[in-house]
Parts: C-alpha cells; sequence; structure tokens
C-alpha cells in the first residue's frame, strides 16, 4: 500500500530518480526551457523552486547546499550568477509547465518547462504599452471618406 506517499517515484529507484532529476534541474538552468513528460516537469518543479530560493541568497553554505543537489559547478554559477538577481524580487513560482500535446511513441502527455523570468515572448507583450486608438477620425479615416464625397459630388454634377 502508499497510503501517505505524497511524490511520484517516476517509476525509478531512489537513487535513480535523483540523479535525473538533478540532471534535468542542470539543464534547466542551463538553457532556460526544456521539454520533457507532465510528471517528470511536476516532480522537477518540486527539486528547482527550492534550489532558486536558496540561490538569492549568495553565501557559501548555500552554494554547498545547492551543488550538494545539482552535483554541476556550472549549474551552481550560472543559478547564482544570472538567474537569482533576476528573480529577486519574485516571492516563489519561478517555473511554468505549457502542456504541448502527446509524443508520438508512446502517447505520453509532453509539456514545457521553463523559468519565468527567462521567456522573452510574454516578456514582450508586457513590455511594449501601447495606447488605445479610435477608428474614427485621423488621416486614415479623412482618406477613406475622400473618394465617397467624390463619387457624391459627380453624381450630382451628373444630375
Amino acid at each position: 500500500m502508499r497510503h501517505g506517499k505524497k511524490f511520484n517515484h517516476l517509476g525509478r529507484t531512489a537513487s535513480h530518480r535523483k540523479a535525473m532529476l538533478s540532471n534535468m534541474a542542470c539543464s534547466l538552468i542551463e538553457h532556460k526551457r526544456i521539454t520533457t513528460t507532465v510528471a517528470k516537469a511536476k516532480a522537477l518543479r518540486g527539486v528547482v523552486e527550492p534550489l532558486i530560493t536558496k540561490s538569492k541568497t549568495d553565501s557559501t553554505h548555500s552554494r554547498r547546499l545547492v551543488f550538494k543537489a545539482l552535483g554541476n559547478k556550472y549549474a551552481v554559477t550560472e543559478l547564482f550568477r544570472e538567474i537569482a538577481p533576476k528573480v529577486a524580487d519574485r516571492p516563489g513560482g519561478y517555473t511554468r509547465i505549457i502542456k504541448t500535446g502527446t509524443r508520438q511513441g508512446d502517447n505520453a502527455e509532453m509539456c514545457l518547462i521553463e523559468l519565468v523570468d527567462f521567456n522573452e515572448i510574454y516578456g514582450a507583450g508586457e513590455a511594449k504599452k501601447t495606447t488605445r486608438r479610435s477608428r474614427r477620425g485621423g488621416k486614415s479615416g479623412a482618406a477613406k471618406t475622400a473618394p465617397k464625397a467624390a463619387a457624391e459630388t459627380k453624381k450630382e454634377e451628373e444630375e
């Protein structure tokens, strides 16, 4: 029975699961977005988000804790230098999971897991602010009504 077992074991032994999630966390930190199955992405979110929170305080102790979980000094450096300053004011929710459909081979649900502050698509929409403009008036409105006015005057001349 699996009473009280809260996390997904992903069909792997504890050591395999730990190694796989560590490698996936390193890849996510390095590339800022990866494609994986939904189950693995949800398990990865539980590993990566506490590490990003630890990286907000740049101390020797927090670096050692993060290195213990990741095992990759380049990923630790990237996390503390690039990611931590960008998410410093965010109180959690550093990752986003976007479902992309199913995998053709085994019909597994696939998704894209990414770091929220490193997405250029969503960030571009927020940064660019436009004003609402009326459809009436302006140069384009005058250009559209000019041909109609010319046609009406032509009609009056013929009569």
